[in-house]
């Protein structure tokens, strides 16, 4: 007890003797001046939220709305996260179908795939039995014309009757309203109102079309080319004249005697088929690739010419079809 003392006095007689040394000047700036005091005091959370009791209050109702605003924050990503799962499970399900359709699309591609290659077989089938007997076969003219050649027919003006009016380029023939007064010819058809082609043939074989939805009445053919011009006559095999005819919806094939047609479709396109030395002309309904009829005549011997024939009063018109690479 008397050393501490004693030491502490000493260090305070040391303190005295040091301000003593100080110089004057400085001693009025080291003593502590009241305005330079600052209290300091010790902060204690625990003893001041409880001091103030709205801060706590406040903190209370702080952390109850972050905690409110948390959970419904939550609920909301909640709910959203459920509609995405069941999105999700939608789609899966629509790609399952999706796929689900798709494999039975190619199932189904491949099966006619299958079905298209075995009908291509069948048709080549059909082609080559029809090359190795087409002059006997009477179906498929498409497959005909591979041997024959197509023909551009042109009519000729010198042979129309002056009731018959020729389109510019003489690929059409209409019925006018009154007869022409047209110079005399001995190439012209006068009892009938007729006119023939420019083309004759002395041999080979031909094909030409002609469109006829135009014309109510019609007759076409080949006929010889000294066939009568003048005089009452008859469109028959015997005078030189190989024709079908179409009237009043009826169709006839012009034999002695004539012989009625029965056709599944009306034509309103007439393709004919001339083998020359084959002696043999046929007609096909070009709508349904149908066979109409077949003349077998035996070799011709003579030239031949296309036949066109309209009937006053009933009939419109006839038009030669464009054929390519005529």
């Amino acid at each position: 007890m008397v050393t501490q003392q004693t030491g502490l006095d000493t260090n305070s007689l040391m303190n005295n003797e040091t301000h003593k040394k100080q110089p004057q000047c400085l001693q009025g700036l080291l003593e502590p001046s009241p305005l330079m005091t600052i209290k300091v005091q010790e902060f204690h959370p625990e003893a001041d939220v409880n001091t103030y009791p709205l801060l706590r209050l406040g903190i209370i109702i702080f952390i109850i709305f972050l905690c409110k605003n948390e959970y419904c924050n939550s609920g909301e990503l909640r709910k959203e996260n459920g509609e995405l799962r069941k999105e999700n499970g939608e789609l899966r399900k629509e790609n399952g179908e999706l796929r689900k359709e798709s494999g039975e699309l190619r199932k189904e591609n491949g099966e006619l795939r299958k079905e298209n290659e075995k009908f291509q077989m069948e048709i080549d089938q059909r082609r080559t039995q029809f090359r190795n007997g087409w002059q006997k076969a009477s179906l498929y003219p498409d497959w005909r014309k591979e041997f024959f050649q197509a023909v551009n027919v042109i009519l000729d003006p010198a042979t129309a009757h002056a009731a018959l009016v020729l389109s510019e380029g003489n690929k059409c023939v209409t019925c006018g309203e009154e007869s022409q007064d047209l110079p005399k010819d001995p190439q012209r058809l006068n009892s009938l109102p007729c006119v023939l082609g420019h083309s004759v043939f002395t041999s080979g074989r031909w094909y030409w079309e002609v469109d006829v939805r135009d014309s109510g009445a019609w007759d076409l053919g080949i006929c010889r080319s000294n066939v009568m011009r003048q005089g009452k006559i008859c469109v028959k095999p015997e005078n030189g004249f190989w024709a079908i005819r179409s009237y009043k919806d009826e169709y006839w094939v012009l034999t002695s005697p004539e012989m009625q047609l029965t056709l599944k479709e009306h034509p309103t396109r007439v393709c004919i088929f001339l083998d020359y030395e084959g002696g043999c002309i046929s007609f096909y309904n070009m709508m349904d690739k149908s066979h109409i009829y077949t003349f077998s005549q035996g070799p011709f011997n003579v030239s031949l010419r296309p036949f066109f024939r309209l009937w006053l009063g009933y009939s419109k018109s006839l038009t030669i079809c464009p054929v390519p690479n005529a």
